[in-house]
């Protein structure tokens, strides 16, 4: 990718380090996590189990210190590739939005090691990255970069890039009003019908991060030779027939809540193929997602 003109974002937050201390409720433990991938499995959305994990202790402690903002230039690689992105994604969607009357307030994006507090509760870097939409932040540890690379067969710089597009994508969502209305669809169904809601919303959120990737590279140039193939490999390596296989062997369709691999690689490609949001409509598509 060709980041090198574009503008670092100062809406990222450093918490790396902290491991949660000073914050509220107390760490995750194995059992926690074990809790977690079970509820994967069952097709339960590992946010919301954290959430009821941790009851009254969801939240930042008021009192506690904020992430330091990263500003000014870093010379963390990894760091700076987040900052060059993000900016791009605000740049593009403040735009999308500024051309329809709306006004796009950015995300912010908080580094974490190890385990960090939210308004969606406490999380584990072994959950994943992760967009809350209490506190209107994405979370993610540098670490699921080498993860994905190495264990997912993932690498390069748009397949990271795809991460971070994937998670803003909930946040879009989140102004639009869509999570609201999926969330209510989502508590009023049962556990099928609750899933293929979770798969409607994260399909939709890979359509929008293809969006975004079409809009920055006719405005900025940013992609080069092989980075869509980067970005594919990396929707397809989460899909959730794939890590089912990889984790326990069989496949289990009623517990998905991602989407198959085939499914997240064509809506990243209708997002990207159209540059438009009206191309995501995930919600429609009923039985032909």
């Amino acid at each position: 990718m060709k980041l090198d003109d574009s503008r670092r974002s100062d809406n990222v937050e450093d918490d790396r380090g902290s491991g949660g201390i000073g914050r509220r409720g107390a760490g995750i433990g194995l059992g926690t996590i074990a809790v977690v991938i079970i509820g994967y499995f069952l097709g339960v959305n590992p946010q919301t189990l954290l959430s009821l994990l941790n009851g009254d202790q969801q939240g930042v402690d008021a009192g506690a210190p904020a992430p330091a903002p990263v500003t000014g230039a870093s010379t963390d690689p990894q760091v700076d590739f987040v900052r060059a992105v993000l900016g791009e994604t605000e740049d593009i969607w403040g735009a999308y939005f500024k051309d329809r009357g709306k006004t796009y307030v950015p995300p912010k994006l908080v580094l974490f090691s190890g385990q960090v507090s939210s308004a969606c509760g406490l999380a584990s870097a072994a959950s994943g990255p992760f967009y809350c939409p209490g506190d209107q932040r994405v979370y993610i540890d540098l670490g699921f970069f080498r993860q994905l690379a190495g264990e997912f067969g993932a690498p390069g710089d748009f397949a990271r890039a795809y991460v971070i597009a994937h998670e803003v994508g909930h946040h879009v969502q989140n102004l639009l009003g869509i999570s609201d209305s999926a969330e209510r669809q989502e508590e009023r169904a049962n556990r099928v019908a609750a899933n293929h809601v979770s798969i409607e919303v994260e399909l939709q959120a890979d359509c929008y991060a293809g969006v975004w990737a079409n809009l920055a590279n006719a405005s900025h140039k940013i992609l080069e030779p092989g980075d869509l193939e980067s970005g594919l490999q990396a929707a397809s390596s989460v899909g959730d027939d794939t890590l089912q296989k990889r984790m326990q062997g069989t496949v289990v369709p009623d517990s998905f809540t991602h989407g198959t691999s085939a499914q997240r690689v064509r809506w990243f490609r209708s997002g990207f193929g159209s540059g438009s949001l009206d191309s995501c409509d995930t919600f429609s598509a009923g039985t032909s997602l």
